[in-house]
């Protein structure tokens, strides 16, 4: 290691032995990686603002924090922070890192309150299973005038998503802890709500995620309560029937196995317009169903 006379690292010789230290561990993304823990260790918001040379302080922080990423622990954990779209959210042991994916099921989710919004001038949006409060902040943030409320059941992410609305200063997010399954969850909202938009636990017995860091995923944050992870997604449609108005969307991730189950439950229940959407590698990922439209298209939403 070149150290000069002030103790110092030199930029180039530390990316570089970080690089070979993550890829020797088995990361996959090596360079993303190396990258965020240099601007982490730096304390700054883009690679341009890496110094040439690092600091003794800052030489010890990558090194801990390389060290740390090298054992598999999420690079999310590692740094205490995670990106969604356009926010900076805290991230914490114990809670659902977000995966870029979601952020497509965010779009959609601000797409539609947006179309709301041009038609009747407010939106009413509710985030179910919000985790940290990405999609919920998100929504949030880049739709206006659209007000947002959040569940969320287990403690951990509750407090968190509470710590990120704080840091966001997102103080217009309602964030209520309850099981977004009961319908006395919201019940004040029943039948007011134009987008409900969802991430729940899916993921099916047969389709456990193999990589180290997802271990550090809470179990109830992925997996669906049935062999075929669709328990909580169909109760969780049962729960939309309640609260959205008539011509609310439901959104929806979940695996792409389940795509057609999904869709033939919405059908089941009365839901129209049911399509799949895809995400960024163009798998089938995203249900959209739509509750039938029995009331005049200018009603008032707050009615």
């Amino acid at each position: 290691m070149s150290v000069n006379v002030n103790g110092g690292w030199e930029l180039t010789e530390a990316r570089s032995w970080a690089r070979t230290r993550l890829g020797a561990a088995g990361v996959d993304s090596v360079d993303a990686d190396v990258r965020e823990l240099l601007q982490w260790a730096c304390g700054v918001s883009s690679p341009w603002s890496v110094p040439t040379t690092l600091s003794a302080e800052q030489a010890e922080k990558l090194r801990s924090g390389v060290g740390e990423r090298a054992l598999r622990i999420p690079l999310q954990h590692v740094t205490g922070r995670m990106y969604f779209r356009s926010l900076t959210l805290q991230s914490i042991p114990g809670v659902f890192v977000v995966r870029p994916e979601t952020e497509v099921l965010a779009g959609l989710a601000i797409d539609e309150a947006a179309a709301v919004v041009r038609a009747r001038g407010e939106a009413r949006v509710v985030d179910l299973c919000t985790g940290s409060g990405a999609i919920a902040f998100s929504v949030a943030t880049e739709a206006e005038h659209t007000e947002v409320w959040a569940v969320e059941k287990e403690p951990d992410p509750f407090a968190l998503a509470c710590r990120n609305r704080d840091l966001l200063g997102a103080r217009g997010v309602h964030l209520e802890r309850g099981d977004a399954t009961d319908p006395a969850t919201l019940a004040h909202l029943d039948a007011m709500v134009d987008v409900v938009v969802t991430n729940p636990p899916y993921v099916p017995a047969d389709e456990m995620p193999t990589q180290p860091e997802a271990a550090a995923d809470p179990h109830s944050a992925l997996y669906g309560g049935s062999s075929d992870g669709t328990d909580i997604p169909v109760r969780i449609i049962g729960r939309c029937l309640t609260l959205l108005r008539p011509g609310g969307v439901l959104l929806m991730e979940h695996s792409p196995s389940q795509a057609e189950c999904l869709r033939e439950r919405a059908r089941a229940v009365g839901l129209c317009d049911v399509s799949t959407a895809p995400d960024l590698a163009g798998r089938a990922r995203f249900l959209r169903a739509r509750l039938p439209q029995s009331t005049p298209a200018g009603a008032s939403v707050t009615q």
